[in-house]
């Protein structure tokens, strides 16, 4: 049988594994939601079929009741900013203090008086690398100064008026809907972007444009790509204190991002993005709405979240619990994608444009470092820029995960099953690093060698697989106390079929998505 022909029949195959175990999966999970809806929290009354909705998750319940006037805010603010830019043909300084204003306005809704907090530490940060940029020790001044504070306002909860005097004791009334402190872990990250970009502007730059533009398809059509935004260094005129507090501030991505660099985004406020038209803007912003239609139809079918806020997934089997900690994982990736997509497209439509977060679908990663890059991408790219790079890059990437996922861990928050999901994702992080280092040392060419390699990188992806769910159920749902009890669970007689049949299953999906990116890579 040719090869051809072989990954034809396996493809057939594979396609009718998946159809079969998404229909046992969709079934169960419906079951499972049917049969324990009166012992879970947070179902609210719904409007499909009668039906109850998982409203269990405060982020989701937070951002979808508060859709109607966020939108309304975005067309207003959208309005009065395009209007003023063609009106007065106004450009990065001038479009600056228009956001800042609109801006402003829209932290004093959020947090009210706690906004002095916002601006006092973003002041000091500026008199920092204004006054240090240069200093031999900057870069470490940068980051203490900041990583501080990033952990005091998580210790403190975003502090009292009243520690600084019972005058101001009374504002602690005014502290608005929406905690400060929470929002602030973006702003650090811009004001270390903001730090970082202004010291590079006075060293030269490895960035090599000519060989960028070879190679991206964006800036060799005529546009101009992210990534060049990014590298290219700025006039100095542009590291203003206006440019800066509009950048931590910009409305559009201040509560959750995506997160962009300061140069590329001081770029885009002078001269606003063209890689989107309006049409693809539009058609951008109808996939939105139909991917909410389907976060609508998951919640109201599906509880799984709140199995898992309920903590009921200890009463289930162990295939019931995959399928919980399965869809607790889509939900969450199905959220963040909602989320982030809706204030990209504000952002688009307000000529900025940053990285797109999850790119890929999450039943589309098979590997760790794929896993990563398609998740909070932006992030991702931000981690790449002022972290791994910095501290050495591929030689010495080994440890450098290490700092990096600790890192990323206390920016989410400072909790225990936090620094567990991070280290245990640097754990299984080495054994895929050296193996594809390995791999990378030797050349197959025959069929046979190919075949091999294929086959062992399916078991790979398996196992890979198997290792991010364990990590995020840890993070996300169980906590480090639960470990022994989960491994527990999975060891015992009735357990171990399904661990087979979910490696299995593993194995079959990493094969698809290798016959995906096969397909991929002929359509290029």
């Amino acid at each position: 049988m040719s090869n051809s022909s072989w990954k034809q029949w396996e493809f057939l195959f594979i396609i009718l594994y998946a159809l079969a175990f998404g229909f046992v999966f969709i079934r169960w999970s419906l079951q499972l939601s049917r049969d324990h809806s009166r012992s879970l929290y947070g179902l609210r009354p719904g409007w499909m079929s009668n039906r109850l909705n998982d409203l269990s998750d405060a982020q989701w319940k937070n951002f979808r009741g508060n859709l109607p006037i966020l939108t309304l805010v975005m067309g207003f603010f959208t309005f009065v900013a395009t209007i003023l830019r063609y009106h007065y043909c106004l450009k990065g300084r001038g479009m600056s203090f228009i956001w800042i204003i609109l801006s402003l306005c829209y932290l004093s809704y959020l947090h009210e008086a706690c906004v002095g907090f916002v601006l006092s530490i973003a002041s000091a940060n500026y008199f920092i690398v204004k006054t240090f940029a240069r200093s031999r020790y900057y870069i470490s001044m940068l980051w203490i100064f900041n990583v501080t504070f990033l952990i005091l306002n998580r210790v403190c909860e975003g502090y009292s008026f009243s520690l600084f005097g019972e005058r101001l004791a009374f504002l602690d009334n005014y502290r608005g809907t929406f905690r400060w402190h929470i929002c602030f872990n973006l702003v650090v990250l811009r004001m270390i972007s903001f730090g970082c970009d202004y010291h590079w502007s006075y060293k030269h730059t490895h960035f090599d444009q000519k060989k960028h533009m070879l190679r991206c398809h964006v800036c060799s059509s005529g546009r101009t790509c992210y990534h060049v935004l990014q590298e290219r260094s700025m006039h100095n005129d542009k590291y203003s204190f206006n440019m800066y507090v509009c950048y931590l501030t910009y409305a559009p991505l201040y509560i959750a991002g995506p997160i962009v660099s300061f140069n590329a985004f001081v770029a885009q406020l002078d001269a606003p993005q063209k890689n989107y038209s309006v049409g693809q803007i539009a058609w951008y912003g109808l996939r939105w709405i139909l991917s909410l239609l389907l976060m609508e139809t998951v919640t109201h079918f599906f509880y799984y979240n709140a199995f898992a806020i309920s903590g009921l997934w200890r009463q289930l089997s162990p295939f019931e619990i995959f399928i919980i900690g399965y869809g607790v994982l889509n939900f969450m990736w199905l959220k963040f994608f909602l989320i982030w997509r809706y204030f990209r497209f504000w952002s688009l439509i307000g000529g900025i444009e940053t990285p797109e977060n999850m790119p890929k679908c999450i039943n589309n990663c098979y590997n760790l470092e794929g896993f990563w890059k398609n998740w909070h991408a932006s992030f991702n790219k931000w981690l790449v820029r002022y972290m791994y790079i910095p501290l050495g890059g591929s030689q010495r990437k080994l440890l450098n995960v290490w700092v990096i996922f600790t890192f990323v861990a206390i920016w989410h928050d400072l909790e225990w099953k936090l620094l567990s999901w991070a280290w245990l994702t640097c754990l299984f992080f080495i054994p895929e690093i050296l193996v594809k280092s390995s791999v990378n040392a030797f050349q197959v060419n025959s069929a046979s060698g190919m075949f091999i390699h294929r086959e062992l990188s399916a078991i790979a992806g398996a196992v890979t697989i198997t290792c991010l769910m364990v990590a995020n159920l840890i993070g996300y749902v169980i906590g480090p106390s639960g470990i022994n009890w989960l491994i527990s669970r999975f060891l015992q007689k009735d357990g171990l079929p399904v661990l087979a049949v979910l490696f299995v299953s593993f194995y079959v999906a990493t094969k698809l998505m290798f016959h995906i990116r096969d397909v991929e890579k002929n359509c290029q």
